[in-house]
């Protein structure tokens, strides 16, 4: 995939996302607002801590799928091998970290989240890897510049 093909990509991806866990949040609030008994009830606070942490950290990850569009706008990328390892990542995490703790969320054990959670270190694993590769390659041209 080309460089502009990948800037694209984020494009689309991030503002998608960005929609869906705005939409998230919304409903969330609509749920307090309706007073739903299943989200609000003190025996539910950690499914509302995770579903607030899946809509928080969707939000922020979708707008770090647009950062990395435009930081590849800034950058050669075209033959770059860190643009190859960050892209997948990046989405990748961008779904894994959020359905990590909506999935959590659901299934709760006094207290503890449900197993979905196993979802969440492997998205915080390919974020890592993404923003570490992302840092690579600015750090890279920054020094060929």
């Amino acid at each position: 995939m080309s460089c502009t093909a990948t800037i694209r990509r984020h494009l689309r991806f991030g503002w998608l996302a960005l929609v869906v866990f705005v939409l998230a949040g919304v409903t969330l609030e609509a749920m307090h607002g309706f007073k739903v008994a299943w989200y609000l009830d003190v025996g539910n606070e950690t499914r509302r801590l995770l579903w607030r942490l899946a809509h928080a950290h969707g939000a922020v990850l979708a707008i770090l799928n647009l950062v990395f569009a435009t930081t590849l706008a800034h950058l050669e990328c075209e033959h770059a091998r860190w643009r190859r390892v960050a892209s997948p990542c990046l989405v990748g995490a961008t779904i894994a970290v959020p359905a990590g703790f909506f999935l959590g969320g659901f299934a709760i054990h006094g207290g503890d989240p449900g197993p979905g959670v196993v979802v969440l270190p492997i998205g915080a694993a390919l974020l890592v890897a993404a923003v570490g590769a992302t840092a690579w390659g600015a750090y890279r041209q920054a020094d060929d510049a």
